[in-house]
This record gives C-alpha cells, structure tokens and sequence, in this order.
C-alpha cells in the first residue's frame, strides 16, 4: 500500500525491483496496511482477504503478526502467503545468448521451509478466522526443492499453496530456458497442482497446459487491472472457463493496481473479454461473475464447504447492497448494475462468520478516521523522481532478451 501509485508504468521485471528496492522495513506500516485493505476490501463488498504477503528481512514472524494483528482487529477473515523465495532477483529474468552468475538469496532454502513450518505453528488458526497458505513467489524465483518442500508442508497441514504463474511473457521464455516445457508441465511433474491450488494471474498458457489446470482442478485467480497496469497481457479466461478450470478474481496488490476495489476487479475482468472472443455466447454474464467471485474464490482457497454461496450449513458471510444508493438506480437488474454499474459506498452492512463488522456503511470494529488520519501522517506527496539502483542494474539486460530497442538514457 505505501508504494501506491510510486512505481512508473514498467513490466513486472523492473517492477519487482522498483517494489523491493523501496518496500518499507517497518512493521507499523504492515499493520496499517493490513488494516487498509481490509477496510477497502470490506466496503467494495468481500469477507476474505488473500494477503501474498512481503516479509521483512530478519523480521520475518515480527511481519506476519503485524498483519494478523491487524486482520483479527478489522475481523476479516485472513488467508496469509508469506512471499517466500530461495533465488535472487536477477533469475527471474531469462538468460538469453548471455550466461549469468546470481548472488545466492540471503535465505537458504532449508531455512525458509523451516520458517514457514514456525509460521504456521504460530499462526495457522483456521476456527479465529486467520489461515496461512504456502506462496513460493513464482517458478522465476525458486527452486523446485522450495515447491517440493511446499507441497509437503501443504499435505502434512492440509493447508492450500498459492503461487505467481507465467504472468509475463518472459515467464515463459524463462521456463523453456529452465524447464525445457511449460512451467505448467513442470509444476504438474513435480506434484504441485491440485484442487487446493490457486495460480494467480496465468496469462501466457498453451492449449495444452489449461487442459492440466482443468485436469488438476487447479484455480486460476485472474488480475486484470494489474496485468494492464504492468503490460503483461490479457488472460485467455473464456478459454478456461469452456476447458472446465475454475476461475476468479483478484484486485493484486495496491502497488500493482493502485487500487482494492473488487468490485472494479470483477467488472473489467468480465467486460474486457467481450474483446478476445467474437462470440458473445461465451462472453461472462453478472450472474457467472459474481458465482466465479464468490463459490469460485473458495474453491480456489479449499473452503468451498464453507463459503462461496449463501447455503443452509455454510459460515454467514453476507453482504447488504443499498439499492437505493444513486449508482445502482434506476431500478432495473441489480445484480448487473452491481458488475456492469460502478457501485460506490453501496455496501451497507457485511457479516464474516455471523459477526457483524460493517453497518449503514461504516466499519464497527476499527476507528476509519483515526486509521485514515495514521495513513495520512506517514506519508507525503511526492513526485515520481525516486531511481531504483537494481532497475539501472537489470534494466538493459532485460531488454535485450525482451527483444526491445537499446536502451537510452537521458542525462539532465
């Protein structure tokens, strides 16, 4: 959140590194942040929160209980992926004709995998609403011993993973450089996939590899607005969606986005499809969007026993609409104004697991003014002037392999 809208509009590779070169190292910040997006998440109308969230060096589990501190205050319930990673920056980028040497990542991989067992020991409390998920951060950024070791926390804990795939195109040039197939192919090789496995952005997949998705049950969590943002591409989700692979959405994060907005998340990830395929037939209606909203996220997160749908049996996560509020009037189909409208403070009451938390609009568990004042203070305006030492480090190499023109740079 505190690097909301700093980051210039560059592809994921050099956003990684503007985002960690300036992540703040403080554990206050978490919290606040944390707080925010669940208020945010809260008044566009969700219940959960996937938080993929970044650690600080040295002060992995001080992190984490900033956030769940935060969660369990708003009463949201918490689905925590602590960004894990056993390779440097620099790999995630494809090698081309050129041969790289990586500094070693600062965190052996025994000792994450030893961190995230200590995680979710402490943590992991799925009846007070906080759950801890395994997130290795992509196939660009870990080894496969990182995945396995994942996937054994993941069965022994019957908790889900959670993992970036192929959201680039140099993702996928990388996997062939890495795997020799698909990053698909390999993840299914080595067992990774599964029905409590959620894959977020997936935009550079073959045929071949969303028939594995639909053949694993794996989900596909689609973020349309930061896929635009960072010039990643469009994900084919029509095509997923006929294959049989379940499919959702995501907001990403405030960094990648600018905005938490489900609501906005869920509207241009229907509409923006109506441009990749001429059938109209296949296009998303709001009925489908809200059922891959709602059912669809908590297939993806394994609670679909649970959530998802307002059904005798299920925890009462419920969510009030105001049909009188102006952008869902005139009265013609709600639920198509709710997707296709552009809904603002409509949220009037939501209850997570029978609690109320929100009522006329208004969180009841935090003080807002006093949460909003704390954002304020710690913060500044300041123009976009700030230079990233690792995007001038990786910058030209990345464009070389990208195949785009050299790189100027202009002195003033």
């Amino acid at each position: 959140m505190w690097q909301r809208r700093l980051i210039p509009p560059v592809p994921l590779e050099l956003w990684i590194a503007e985002l960690y070169d300036f992540a703040p190292l403080d554990q206050e910040q978490v919290y606040l942040s944390a707080l925010g997006t669940a208020v945010e998440t809260l008044l566009s109308g969700g219940t959960s929160v996937v938080d993929h969230l970044v650690l600080i060096p040295g002060r992995e589990i001080e992190t984490i209980a900033a956030a769940v501190r935060a969660y369990r205050e708003v009463g949201i319930r918490a689905f925590i992926g602590p960004l894990i990673q056993d390779q440097s920056l620099t790999a995630g980028i494809p090698s081309g004709e050129a041969k790289q040497n990586h500094a070693p990542y600062f965190r052996s991989t025994i000792a994450t995998l030893e961190l995230m067992e200590e995680v979710i020991s402490q943590f992991h409390r799925p009846d007070e609403g906080v759950n801890i998920l395994v997130a290795p951060t992509g196939i660009q950024l870990c080894s496969d011993a990182l995945f396995e070791g994942c996937i054994e926390l993941s069965d022994r804990y019957n908790i889900c993973r959670h993992t970036h795939l192929l959201e680039t195109k140099a993702q996928k040039q990388l996997a062939k450089e890495k795997y020799g197939c698909s990053a698909v192919e390999h993840l299914q090789r080595i067992g990774y996939l599964g029905d409590r496995t959620s894959l977020a952005h997936c935009v550079w997949l073959s045929d071949s590899d969303i028939d594995i998705l639909a053949e694993t049950k794996s989900t596909v969590v689609h973020n349309p607005l930061s896929n635009l943002r960072l010039g990643s591409g469009i994900a084919p989700i029509l095509k997923y969606r006929q294959a049989g692979v379940n499919v959702t959405f995501g907001c990403d994060g405030a960094a990648s986005n600018d905005s938490q907005d489900l609501l906005e998340a869920i509207k241009i990830g229907s509409i923006l499809h109506n441009v990749t395929d001429l059938d109209y037939q296949h296009w998303i209606t709001p009925r489908e969007a809200v059922e891959m909203a709602t059912l669809g996220g908590a297939k993806g997160l394994n609670t679909a026993e649970q959530l998802g749908s307002l059904t005798v049996g299920k925890k009462a996560d419920l969510v009030l609409y105001d049909l009188t509020s102006l952008s869902l009037l005139p009265r013609t189909d709600p639920i198509g104004l709710l997707i296709l409208g552009r809904p603002t403070q409509a949220v009037h009451s939501v209850w997570v697991n029978g609690k109320q938390i929100v009522a006329d609009g208004k969180v009841k568990t935090i003080n807002v003014d006093d949460l909003r004042q704390q954002l304020f203070e710690r913060s500044q305006w300041e123009r976009n002037n700030r230079q990233s030492q690792t995007v001038g480090q990786i910058e030209a190499h990345y464009r070389t392999v990208m195949g785009l023109a050299e790189l100027i740079r202009e002195s003033s």
